[in-house]
């Protein structure tokens, strides 16, 4: 009976060290299971929209992409293995493995296209600097071409520059009149392509405005159309001004409206009523607003039927004429 308790002794301690060690075994090579992974990896961060049009900055070109190293060529001779050390280091250093790609590269800001003369950068002027005795006639053409053969004529009659701003569309619209009007010798300057308010509109879209109009104008005149621009409806911030000034133009604003444009007004105005107030108005370096169309109502012209008094009555009290091309230089 001795005998038979110890052997079952024996056997119960044997049990015991082999669960133990087995226990500690486990628990060293960790038997659990993966992590999960955390349920934040799949949430989305939704970015706060930048501010569009705060300051002014050229357009950027996209970065180069990352470009692969040159692979060594398959002929090159394997390396000869140095032999063992007597007394290797315990530890060996790190192979330093070349990258496969190179670091990308970032360019600078791409230049605008070019830059407008920087004595007249950073105002939309309402008077001519530097002109003496003289004024500029500026006719705007938009939506109608109805008075530019006349306005053409008296103009030439009395011998008399003046500078015209179109835009893309009128180009467009009315092509023989733009060319008429750069074959009299007169300038033909920028004035957006669809007549957009720039104040309301962001860098991309002001510059692809100068552009395309650009291209519909000069395309029949031969001629760039910078620096001379006018901002559709007089419409302008200072940010404005710096991005037109970044593309290469100046832009004019005027120092009278003549308001030919709008219309007779119930039979109130005519031609004389216009011309008095450009004549009332006028001063050394003054722009005069005019326009080439007729009002979408009345059909009248205002502004050339006083054409003819306006250059009489401003030669009358001593004026030239001057066009904004030649001002700028």
């Amino acid at each position: 009976m001795r005998a038979q308790r110890g052997a079952h002794i024996r056997t119960a301690a044997t049990l015991a060290s082999v669960v133990a060690l087995s226990a500690s075994t486990l628990a060293a090579c960790g038997t659990g299971s993966p992590s999960e992974p955390s349920t934040t990896e799949n949430q989305i961060v939704a970015e706060s929209p930048s501010p569009i049009r705060t300051e002014y900055s050229p357009s950027r070109e996209p970065t180069e992409t990352e470009k692969p190293t040159t692979e060594a060529s398959a002929t090159e001779e394997p390396t000869t293995t140095a032999p063992a050390t007597t007394n290797p280091p315990t530890t060996a250093p790190p192979a330093t493995t070349p990258p496969t790609t190179a670091p990308p590269t970032t360019k600078p800001p791409a230049p605008p296209s070019s830059q407008a003369p920087s004595a007249w950068a950073g105002k939309d002027w309402e008077v001519l600097p530097g002109v003496g005795n003289n004024v500029a006639l500026t006719f705007d053409g938009g939506a109608s071409n109805k008075a530019v053969g006349a306005i053409l004529q008296t103009l030439q009659d009395h011998g008399v520059t003046a500078t015209f701003f179109v835009t893309g569309e009128f180009a467009r619209n009315y092509p023989d009149d733009v060319r008429a009007m750069s074959n009299a010798g007169f300038p033909v300057g920028n004035h957006s392509d669809t007549h957009p308010a720039f104040s309301t509109s962001t860098n991309v879209v002001i510059r692809a405005e100068l552009a395309a109009a650009e291209r519909d104008i000069s395309a029949l005149t031969g001629a760039t159309t910078k620096p001379l621009f006018r901002f559709p409806f007089g419409d302008r911030t200072n940010l404005d001004i710096q991005v037109v000034n970044g593309e290469g133009y100046v832009p004019f604003r005027w120092t009278v409206d003549s308001l030919g444009w709008q219309g007779l007004q119930n039979g109130t105005r005519n031609g004389q009523w216009v011309c008095d107030r450009v004549l009332n108005t006028a001063t050394p370096g003054q722009i005069v607003l005019l326009h080439v169309g007729g009002h979408p109502q009345d059909g009248s012209t205002l502004d050339s039927d006083a054409l003819d008094c306006i250059i009489d009555g401003l030669q009358a009290k001593g004026y030239g004429f001057v066009n904004l091309r030649d001002v700028v230089g």
